[in-house]
């Protein structure tokens, strides 16, 4: 979750280290900093809770510089958002050290530390490296290696970038758990989390392997590990036209990614679908062997991901007629699995390095699955690299927090997953072609679900004064209703959550009242007479309904706004009834002045417990 950019160069390190951090506050952060060797040879740090402009401002009020340096946006884990706390941080103003991740072994770390004499400034677990860095390259009078000696103490997750003054033509960096990118330049390299804070300087990166350090210098890198590969060939080349942190016309990323959906959608399609089939070589190479052992399914994924999980599980039980097991992935990492014979294990993550998901895939490497398949939209991420088979969703960059683009992406390529794994379990040609014909309408469907923007707007006008919001769905709507909530507690602060309809007269129904926006997932299927029984039960209690449906058996009355849906395919309509959720979210938020793209509290890629 948080961030790490570091330069060695020919020229002042500042500007880049400072626009790099920039280019990262997507990811979430309660501070920032950075270190600098200056032309003394000494380091120089500077540190500011809250955005990175108070850094930068800091910055230009008293300029540090130099042509080596480190810098860190902080999510906290260990220790309060505080200007102590933040990165990077220093050991007798020898060595700074930023980190991504969490060392479990710091407490033991720190009590020998400390017996050895050393100073802690801060609560964080970060510090103990900067100090064993120090204890070790004073030990065997070796930057590499004294960092090398100091990794091995460490027991956890950590990307990690270091600084020593008496070596300052030098960044070491590692990775263990963490992600972390070289980029390569022209007399200058660097080093960063993500390769989205060098797009400025560099279009050419290597993504570092489990396990391996690298030293980074103006004239060159060195790689310390097990892979052999030259530098030329482990370079990969992104396309710097591609900048997703332009957000065009739009006033957030939030609704520019809400209108990319259409076009994420045909891209995760195209090449993959033809007009009456999905190819399941878009899996991988070995994926129909895996196909044909598959007997059941265990999903395995975090928030929004979860519940496009849970949406599946109704698609391949279904469609395949196979069972399906969703799981929230920080629960089912620490429990005993009984695993079917014949289970495919998939994940699904944005990030591809969501660290409770990873784990879980982990974890299950000695279990009975068939294989494990992974639902990511990072090529060079943990989540890939890790997993047996691969479908990349190709949403594209997506900076705002609150997932849009990737959560419909990941629906459609679930929806894909289905009917090929359906194919060998009794779907026929017909069958495939009718849900085929589906898929490929969402693009159009979505576009028409966006042309209810102002409609939805309006909407969005009764929740600004509530404290608390209730979403209702059936079926495979259920888990829509609950994305639904989960977008709007998260950017517009409101208390939401989302039930299944049928269980209102179980609890929920207690606290309807004039006060409470109750909101109903409610497309043409054949539990629509239920649902509307259960709105019946709210309204009958005063409740404020909004209701999202294509039948004309709803109608504007007291008590009851309406907002007309396209009519579409009941297998696309969990799709299809997500954009108006982020819509209403979205613009529930503006209303009320929050941070829609940086929600307070809450990071984009949850690379931590």
């Amino acid at each position: 979750m948080c961030g790490i950019v570091g330069a060695a160069t020919r020229r002042n390190v500042a500007g880049i280290l400072l626009e790099g951090l920039q280019r990262l506050e997507y990811r979430g952060y309660d501070s920032a900093g950075l270190s600098i060797i200056d032309a003394s040879g000494q380091i120089q740090r500077l540190r500011r809770v809250g955005k990175v402009q108070a850094l930068a401002s800091a910055w230009q009020a008293a300029p540090v510089d130099g042509q080596l340096g480190i810098s860190h946006t902080r999510w906290a884990t260990h220790g309060k958002p505080t200007e102590d706390n933040a990165h990077p941080h220093h050991s007798s103003n020898d060595v700074a050290v930023v980190h991504n991740g969490i060392i479990e072994n710091h407490e033991p770390l720190r009590i020998a530390l400390v017996a050895a004499g050393y100073i802690f400034s801060s609560d964080t677990d970060t510090e103990v490296i900067a100090h064993l860095v120090h204890q070790e390259v004073a030990s065997c009078g070796d930057f590499r290696l004294g960092v090398v000696q100091a990794l091995a103490k460490l027991k956890g997750a950590y990307a990690v970038a270091v600084i020593h003054k008496d070596y300052p033509s030098s960044i070491m960096a590692a990775r263990v758990g963490s992600p972390l990118v070289v980029g390569l330049g022209i007399g200058e390299n660097y080093v960063a989390s993500d390769p989205q804070a060098l797009r400025p300087v560099t279009d050419r990166f290597i993504f570092l392997d489990e396990g391996e350090m690298v030293e980074v210098q103006a004239d060159g890198i060195i790689f310390h590990g097990t892979n052999t590969a030259t530098v030329a060939q482990r370079t990969v080349q992104i396309d710097t036209r591609i900048d997703a942190t332009d957000k065009g016309t739009h006033r957030h990323y939030m609704t520019k990614e809400i209108y990319e959906q259409p076009e994420t959608v045909a891209a995760t399609l195209e090449g993959r679908v033809t007009a009456k089939h999905v190819l399941e070589s878009a899996f991988g190479v070995n994926a129909g062997a895996v196909f044909a052992k598959t007997q059941a399914i265990q999903i395995v994924a975090c928030g929004s991901s979860y519940y496009t999980g849970l949406v599946a599980r109704y698609w391949f039980e279904e469609i395949a007629g196979i069972p399906c097991s969703v799981e929230v992935a920080s629960e089912f990492r620490y429990r005993q699995v009984a695993v079917i014979p014949g289970t495919l294990l998939v994940t699904i993550s944005q990030s591809g390095e969501t660290a409770d998901t990873l784990a879980a895939l982990r974890n299950a490497t000695n279990s009975n699955y068939v294989a494990s398949l992974c639902l990511c939209n990072v090529a060079d991420s943990s989540l890939v690299r890790e997993s047996d088979l691969c479908l990349l969703i190709h949403a594209g960059p997506e900076i705002c927090v609150a997932s849009t683009k990737a959560f419909t992406a990941q629906l459609a390529d679930l929806l894909m997953l289905v009917i090929v794994i359906a194919k060998y379990h009794g779907l026929d040609d017909a069958a495939e072609q009718k849900l085929v014909t589906a898929l490929l309408s969402v693009p159009a469907q979505i576009h028409r679900a966006l042309a209810l923007d102002d409609a939805i707007k309006v909407v969005a006008r009764q929740f600004v004064d509530k404290q608390h919001a209730l979403f209702l769905g059936r079926g495979p709507h259920y888990p829509v209703a609950m994305e639904g909530a989960l977008k709007l507690k998260e950017i517009s602060y409101i208390h939401a959550e989302g039930y299944p309809s049928g269980e209102l007269k179980h609890g929920p129904l207690a606290l309807v009242d004039a006060s409470m926006p109750v909101v109903a997932v409610a497309p043409t299927d054949e539990l629509l007479d239920k649902l509307k029984s259960n709105l019946q039960e709210v309204k009958a209690r005063g409740g404020q309904l909004i209701v999202f449906g294509d039948s004309d058996r709803f109608v504007d009355e007291d008590g009851t706004t309406l907002v007309h849906m396209p009519h579409c395919d009941p297998v696309i309509a969990p799709i299809i009834y997500t954009i108006p959720m982020q819509l209403l979210a979205y613009h529930v938020a503006v209303a009320k002045g929050t941070d829609v793209d940086q929600p307070r509290n809450l990071a984009k890629s949850v690379t931590v417990e």
